[in-house]
């Protein structure tokens, strides 16, 4: 049967694999994003359908909901990434505060924010899926502390979620190709040091995570909640 699934910061990277991953599987799939070209273009190749959202604005996001079905089956909190890519360089300390405060709300309160206005219509035998950082383990500045805040939220709403028989948890990739995430700054050097840390010896996908996210959205899933599943080819591993 046909679920309805929202992809949040879906039109490109990570989140335009899952959004093809259910598209293909004739799920009812809505992929937001805060640019309207590329959500529109994924939507003319897949039929996904597209919705422009800022998912750190509350006001966005009341509108988004009245465009949403009653019931949602499957939330995945993609959208976000790392603000300071796209910072002026300042470093005072005003500079500081306003790009750490801008990796909280791109990648914590927008999924918390997402997750709460969405409240009232997750469906019960759903799913929320958070993407989390290998950085939320290895540090990288407020990026990190973002993602590592995700982690631990997303604990609090297992919990608030589970009663009603929905799961919620956190996929956290390591090092991704093909992505969008690094603007194009990521040397040739850096690269070869993030796959050679891992146990593959290659980077990870765009489809690696979402196969991640499909297992925890699936009924083979439904005793798994408040984890956080780790796709980085060994890079951090864990016991």
């Amino acid at each position: 049967m046909s679920r309805t699934i929202l992809v949040t910061g879906g039109g490109t990277g990570i989140g335009r694999a899952i959004a093809r991953h259910f598209a293909d599987r004739n799920d009812n799939v809505i992929v937001t994003g805060r640019r309207r070209g590329p959500i529109d273009e994924l939507a003319a190749e897949t039929g996904v359908r597209p919705l422009v959202c800022d998912h750190t604005d509350p006001e966005a996001l009341l509108t988004l909901v009245a465009e949403l079905p009653e019931h949602v089956d499957v939330l995945i909190n993609n959208a976000g990434g790392n603000i300071v890519f796209d910072a002026d360089g300042k470093t005072d300390l005003a500079s500081y505060a306003r790009d750490f405060r801008a990796n909280l709300d791109a990648n914590l309160v927008s999924a918390a924010l997402t997750a709460r206005a969405l409240d009232d219509r997750l469906a019960p035998g759903g799913a929320v899926v958070h993407i989390g950082s290998i950085a939320a383990d290895q540090g990288a500045d407020s990026y990190g502390a973002s993602k590592a805040g995700l982690a631990t939220w997303n604990v609090s709403l297992a919990d608030a979620l589970g009663p009603r028989d929905i799961t919620a948890n956190v996929v956290s990739p390591g090092y991704i190709a093909d992505t969008e995430f690094f603007r194009d700054q990521l040397s040739d050097e850096r690269r070869a040091t993030l796959i050679a840390a891992t146990a593959t010896g290659r980077p990870g996908s765009p489809a690696d995570v979402a196969g991640a996210v499909a297992f925890l959205a699936s009924p083979a899933a439904r005793h798994i909640t408040g984890q956080v599943i780790n796709v980085n080819g060994g890079a951090l591993k864990t016991r």
